[in-house]
């Protein structure tokens, strides 16, 4: 579902612990005993003062309690405050303000080209996920909504904000590229939604999202949002926050239980034996599906490649597919058409894929912070999942940054039999010539391979062979014929070269031709030779010369 992630739903929640015997969901005030039990009286969305229209869209999806993040966020949002609110991916933050928004638009009506609310996202994923949450609950609402993406018809989107939207979700770059064309206002916002800040942060948009709280008016509503609190983002809080309701659900960067991490050991940082590993885990392990996260765009696609060549359904998607591409993956995954996803970090954050049972790291994330969120693509809803990085002796310093992050000593660690033995990249090279090898193999040379030499030992016998025949057949008065022979060769390389001869006789003839000017009945043919080669300008020059294409034009310089 999208909108309220389902492992926040408290109705799911209810029915699981009715078999398991574990307490509700954990409030932000109430802790947990031993026992697991929880002490807070359960709310539901009636009593946080939602319309009837609302909670009967919120009936339809199969919501009645709402999570934690959604409780302290909608009762403040509907009183017209700044919220600030901090928790995990999957905790339930896109219901927490599409909820509260949509009902205080349900009156009014927006004009054209100034929205009255505005969505701030960083990804595309992320922005479609939020609108597709604002049709749903909305569905019984009069409230009109756009979506401003890259990889879209500027045309389309500005038909829309023609007609006047209630509701703008739009990513900051393509937000700014309307306002640039004069196309949207912003003075008549009257709630502005940060969404992931903290992604926006990673992304270098904090200029732009400054930018945009600058256009906006000062007396409008601000709905911010983040897992993590850094520098920056505190920045931004104190400067465009006035008085915000803080909710702060879990605390930094844990993990969740239900899922298992472990790691792979990898014994080199070739990336072709870390290809190998992860068939390896994927054909012995119990895997339904998985998303693979890499951190570079080219690594995507030669995963991705990699697994589909060796009989595994996977398709890449990152931020250079096109917009109808990346959501048809996302799709397809989604329908189980796609058994694995190869992903950068676009799809780490905000993403909700609710059966997933493996994340696979096959690249150690840079960002710890980032860890948390790739893993947290599994596990979800109740569910149990498996998180399996590959570790790379380049990997150690960014692999003991996770540890601390996430108050690990140690992850639970995968061994592979034989994973020394596996093929590496630099063992193909040497067998075949490889890249840029030196020699004959390689890029400027002949394809090495297997049998390669075999095959270059029987040419080289088969040319000497040849050249032995030719010896033998020549005849002993050869060399006294080759002056006769050159000239024929030369006539025969005429039609190539036309010109080298033709110029010499040309040459020659030119001082006869200026000793008969001064006859009378000779003295004015050159000018009017003179003449017909001028011509009209834009006129293509005669071609006088012999040989190949006597009768064409001469399209490459002039006569001579």
């Amino acid at each position: 579902m999208w909108g309220l992630e389902p492992e926040c739903n408290t109705l799911t929640k209810d029915i699981r612990a009715a078999k398991a015997k574990k307490g509700a969901t954990k409030d932000k005030e109430a802790p947990k005993d031993e026992a697991g039990k929880d002490d807070t009286p359960k709310v539901t969305f009636k009593e946080l003062g939602l319309m009837p229209e609302i909670l009967r869209a919120l009936d339809d999806v199969g919501y009645t309690h709402p999570t934690p993040i959604q409780a302290g966020t909608i009762e403040a949002a509907l009183q017209r405050k700044d919220v600030l609110g901090i928790a995990q991916t999957g905790t339930g933050k896109t219901g927490a303000f599409t909820l509260p928004i949509i009902q205080s638009l349900a009156k009014g009506r927006a004009r054209a080209r100034m929205p009255r609310c505005l969505i701030v996202c960083p990804t595309r994923e992320l922005a479609a996920q939020v609108a597709e949450n604002v049709e749903i609950y909305s569905k019984y609402l009069k409230i009109s909504m756009a979506l401003l993406i890259g990889g879209v018809s500027f045309a389309k989107q500005e038909a829309l904000l023609n007609r006047g939207v209630d509701v703008l979700i739009a990513t900051p770059g393509r937000l700014l590229d309307h306002f640039g064309r004069g196309k949207v206002m912003l003075n008549g916002v009257e709630a502005l939604v940060v969404d992931e800040a903290d992604r926006m942060l990673d992304m270098g948009f904090i200029p732009d999202i400054e930018e945009i709280f600058k256009k906006t008016p000062f007396t409008r509503q601000v709905l911010f949002f983040s897992a993590t609190m850094a520098p920056e983002i505190q920045r931004l809080v104190d400067q465009f926050l006035h008085q915000p309701h803080i909710i702060k659900i879990a605390r930094k960067n844990i993990t969740a239980k239900t899922v298992k991490q472990m790691i792979v050991r990898m014994p080199g940082n070739d990336n072709k034996q870390k290809r190998t590993a992860l068939r390896y885990i994927i054909d012995n392990h119990k895997v339904k599906n998985g998303i693979v996260f890499c951190n570079r765009k080219v690594d995507v696609d030669i995963v991705a490649k990699s697994l589909t060549v060796h009989g595994h359904n996977a398709a890449p998607i990152h931020g250079d597919l096109r917009q109808s591409q990346r959501m048809e993956t996302l799709a397809g995954f989604k329908n189980g058409d796609i058994e694995f996803l190869v992903a950068s970090d676009v799809a780490a954050r905000g993403l909700d894929i609710p059966d997933v049972s493996h994340v696979f790291n096959y690249d150690v994330p840079s960002h710890s912070e980032d860890y948390v969120h790739r893993i947290g693509r599994t596990g979800r809803a109740g569910r149990k999942g498996e998180a399996i990085m590959f570790v790379t002796p380049r990997d150690k310093v960014y692999y003991q940054d996770i540890l601390k992050l996430i108050n690990f000593k140690e992850i639970e660690e995968i061994e592979i039999p034989g994973i020394k033995d596996f093929a590496t990249t630099s063992s193909r090279h040497k067998s075949s010539g490889g890249r840029g090898s030196k020699g004959k193999g390689g890029k400027y040379g002949n394809r090495g391979g297997r049998n390669s030499s075999r095959s270059r030992g029987r040419s080289d016998n088969r040319n000497d062979n040849k050249n032995a025949e030719t010896k033998s057949a020549k005849p002993a008065n050869q060399d006294k014929q080759k002056p006769q022979d050159r000239p024929q060769e030369k006539a025969s390389n005429s039609r190539y070269k036309p010109a080298e001869g033709q110029k010499k006789q040309t040459s020659q003839k030119q001082p006869a031709q200026k000793q008969s000017v001064h006859k009378p009945g000779q003295a004015n043919k050159p000018q009017q030779n003179n003449q017909q080669k001028r011509g009209r300008r834009g006129d293509l020059p005669t071609n006088k010369k012999s040989g190949f294409g006597d009768s064409m034009p001469a399209f490459f310089g002039g006569d001579d």
